[in-house]
């Protein structure tokens, strides 16, 4: 089936039809969908390296995950790149993911564009101040951010309202009767941990509850580092009631710790963790109070839509989402001792 075959049989121009399968809006809505109707019924596929000839691109997109930084085991990363690839496939773009050191980070993104190996980026886990997106910008290469930096107005960005979540965590802490209430954090300079630490502060500020020094725990952002903390939680005195942490493979590690030091969670101490806890984890009987966001799976599927509106229609950007959490109330948090 080639690109003309469909076309006669939509009694269409093959200009037309290619423009409406590649999603351009000088075509109506109305012939787009009917293109790609017919198109998926005769089971027409795009012949990619004409597709790269004709139009100079690659059909990638690109995603740079920083071994140093990021867990690639983390369910929640992986639910959001199968969202991600399964949008992308239905554009006929694949999704090219590319792990580096921190310090190799840049090299990679301008081999990526120079090399003609991507149309456009997504920035996972970006910095209060990041040089990727800097770089980015001072190139003019497409990209997504997948969450924000502290100047974030003038590229495109889909994120968590982080300091809502922990509001929301400390403010049922609160009401539980906690007011001594531990935080265990990944590394600030990672813009989610900043605005959720941010947020956990304010709110105790507004609530006039202070945080006494060392209850501020941080560098958790997997299982084996939110299990080192337990010590320095119940080493500090007065010891926490309740404890937040602010990522998901943290908050398994710190959960398993307390339970290995006998600590019943939800009783002798309540915990709240952001993010979803992975259905494999071994944390028998507990429903564990979260900070919950969109699935990362509709995440994906997000990030897509809106790489795919960078590439296409890069003038009516910036395009811009922020996601709501809710908590989700378990039984690892209850009433302070």
């Amino acid at each position: 089936m080639s690109i003309k075959q469909l076309a006669q049989a939509l009694g269409l121009s093959t200009s037309t039809v290619s423009r409406a399968l590649n999603g351009y809006t000088d075509v109506n809505a109305l012939t787009r969908t009917r293109v790609k109707e017919m198109a998926d019924a005769m089971g027409y596929r795009p012949d990619a390296g004409a597709r790269r000839l004709v139009r100079g691109n690659t059909d990638a997109i690109g995603i740079v995950y920083s071994a140093a930084v990021e867990n690639l085991g983390n369910p929640q990363f992986l639910d959001m790149a199968d969202g991600l690839g399964e949008r992308l496939e239905r554009e006929h773009q694949d999704l090219l993911l590319a792990v580096a050191k921190n310090e190799t980070e840049l090299e990679i993104y301008e081999r990526l564009f120079r090399g003609g190996r991507v149309d456009a980026v997504i920035v996972p886990n970006t910095r209060v101040q990041d040089p990727r997106v800097d770089f980015l910008l001072e190139n003019n290469y497409p990209f997504v951010g997948y969450g924000r930096t502290a100047d974030c107005a003038h590229y495109s960005w889909l994120d968590f309202d982080n300091d809502l979540g922990s509001q929301l965590a400390v403010e049922h802490l609160l009401a539980l009767g906690h007011t001594r209430i531990a935080y265990v954090h990944a590394p600030l300079e990672l813009n989610f941990a900043f605005q959720r630490h941010r947020g956990y502060i304010s709110t105790l500020k507004t609530a006039g509850v202070e945080c006494p020094p060392g209850y501020c725990i941080g560098g958790v952002n997997d299982r084996r580092s939110g299990l080192n903390a337990v010590a320095q939680v119940l080493a500090l005195s007065p010891r926490p009631t309740a404890v937040l942490v602010d990522n998901n493979l943290g908050g398994v590690g710190l959960i398993r710790g307390l339970m290995d030091a006998k600590l019943r969670v939800g009783q002798d101490i309540s915990v709240v963790v952001h993010g979803d806890i992975p259905q494999d984890t071994l944390l028998t009987g507990l429903d564990v109070t979260t900070v919950t966001q969109p699935t990362p799976q509709t995440t994906g599927f997000a990030l897509a839509e809106m790489v795919m509106k960078v590439l296409r229609d890069p003038e009516g950007g910036p395009y811009q989402l922020l996601r709501q959490p809710a908590l989700q109330v378990g039984t690892s948090t209850g009433p302070a001792a």
